[in-house]
C-alpha cells in the first residue's frame, strides 16, 4: 500500500497532465489546522479543495469532516483516497469542463 504522500503526488501530477493549464497548489498544514492538503485552480475560474486519504476509512484531523461536508466552501471540497480517485477524477473533468 502507499503512502499518503505518495498517493497525493501521483494524483497531483495525473490532474496537471490530464487538465492542461490547472494548477494544484499544496496548502500550507500548519497554517489553518485541518484545512484541505491541497487547491485545485482550473483555467476556468474554478477551483477544488481536496484532501488526500491513504485509504477510504483513513482517520481524519479535527475540523476535516467541517471543511470537506459543511463549511461555506464544502461546495467546492471533496476527500481523495485510492478508492474514489476514478470518480473523482471524472467530478474534476466535469469543473474543468463547465
Amino acid at each position: 500500500m502507499k503512502k499518503e504522500s505518495d498517493f497525493k503526488n501521483s494524483l497531483y501530477k495525473k490532474i496537471r497532465t490530464r487538465f492542461p493549464g490547472t494548477e494544484v497548489i499544496p496548502n500550507d498544514a500548519g497554517y489553518l489546522q485541518g484545512f484541505p492538503d491541497a487547491t485545485v485552480y482550473f483555467p476556468n475560474g474554478r477551483y477544488v479543495l481536496l484532501e488526500g486519504k491513504r485509504t477510504n476509512n483513513s482517520h481524519k484531523q479535527p475540523n476535516q469532516d467541517y471543511y470537506v461536508n459543511q463549511s461555506p466552501l464544502s461546495e467546492n471540497a471533496m476527500f481523495v483516497y485510492p478508492e474514489n480517485e476514478n470518480e473523482i477524477l471524472q467530478e474534476l473533468e466535469r469543473r474543468y469542463n463547465e
